[in-house]
């Protein structure tokens, strides 16, 4: 992370007066950050016990949470509360080990989620309320902005970094990035009030999850069109007549298990790729909404924003293993090991 003004460095040393008070060595192993948006705090829980290990107080309302493309950072986006806390609207960057900030960049208004570059140098973020993604060049700090749909969310790179799909909400559609000329190159529907996609390992299928229309799209990256829809409401005895709300998406690193939270649903339903349909549901906490799997796919965990703890989950058993206290209203988390 680079080019930070004088500015930008009284504000990191500011930052730093505030994260690190109190802060201890963090763990050797694995750690995974949950951000908390109702109380400006980051969880750090150790994977090793599955325990919080630290809890980051950040001021402002974090939500989208990523790794840099050398995994020795995460970063957050942070808008402004409507509270009484201090708020600011920017991508803030911390090292993933000693929690000091490493950088911060403007965000636009309202950034809710976003996604490094592979070769770490644009950041592309979407500003819900303004329609439109962020593209910054790290290195200069130079930004164009681009416009998307309705209520931009969801932000994610292609394991080769050529695409950036971005969701929009209220249009019902993913718009794709070029990240070779940084341009719009095509937008296409998918189901109601899309939120997050995730791809497959080869980079062959993303995986769109969509809120109200309580399914998942599957795209076909090579033409970026839909060529199927896996329902997930009603998929099993367990999720009759639950409101299933889709949100976050990962996949197995063999590609052959897409995890989705449902939302309202309080479960990870479990799709089979090879068939395309919903194998299983785990229940797990109160709206889970973020999720993430460790990387060799053994455990995953949900950030469950209403119960406001974490749950843990044995993908082989497909079982919950733990269940992690954490702030007030996780959000977002990320997995860095």
């Amino acid at each position: 992370m680079t080019g930070m003004t004088g500015s930008a460095s009284m504000r990191l040393l500011s930052w730093a007066v505030l994260l690190l008070c109190g802060c201890h060595a963090a763990p050797a192993g694995p750690l995974v950050f949950v951000t908390n948006e109702r109380d400006g705090t980051v969880s750090v829980i150790d994977a090793a016990t599955d325990r919080v290990a630290e809890t980051l107080d950040v001021g402002s309302r974090p939500r989208g949470v990523g790794l840099a493309a050398d995994g020795r950072s995460f970063c957050i986006a942070l808008s402004k509360t409507a509270t009484a806390r201090t708020g600011s609207e920017e991508i803030l960057c911390l090292d993933a080990r000693s929690f000091r900030p490493v950088a911060h960049y403007p965000a636009g208004t309202d950034p809710e989620c976003f996604a490094l570059g592979r070769d770490g140098r644009r950041l592309y973020v979407a500003n819900e309320d303004a329609g439109t993604a962020s593209i910054m060049d790290l290195a200069t700090g130079r930004a164009v902005t681009r416009w998307i749909g309705l209520e931009p969310e969801g932000v994610t790179v292609s394991p080769d970094g050529r695409w950036v799909y971005v969701t929009s909400e209220s249009s019902s559609t993913v718009s794709v990035i070029d990240t070779t000329s940084d341009e719009v190159v095509k937008s296409f529907l998918v189901g109601a009030r899309p939120r997050e996609s995730a791809f497959s390992p080869d980079g062959a299928f993303a995986f769109v999850s969509a809120e109200n229309g309580a399914s998942v799209s599957i795209v076909d990256t090579r033409t970026h069109s839909v060529v199927d829809t896996i329902a997930l409401d009603g998929a099993d005895s367990q999720a009759q007549g639950v409101l299933v709300r889709p949100k976050g998406v990962a996949c197995s690193p063999d590609g052959k298990r897409l995890y989705v939270a449902t939302g309202r649903g309080n479960s990870v339903a479990v799709v089979d790729l090879d068939a395309r349909r919903v194998r299983s549901q785990i229940a797990v906490g109160q709206r889970p909404w973020g999720i993430a799997l460790t990387r060799d796919g053994s455990k995953l965990y949900t950030a469950n924003g209403l119960s406001n703890d974490v749950s843990v989950i044995d993908t082989k058993n497909e079982t919950v293993v733990a269940t992690i206290k954490a702030g007030d209203g996780p959000w977002g988390i990320v997995v860095a090991e």
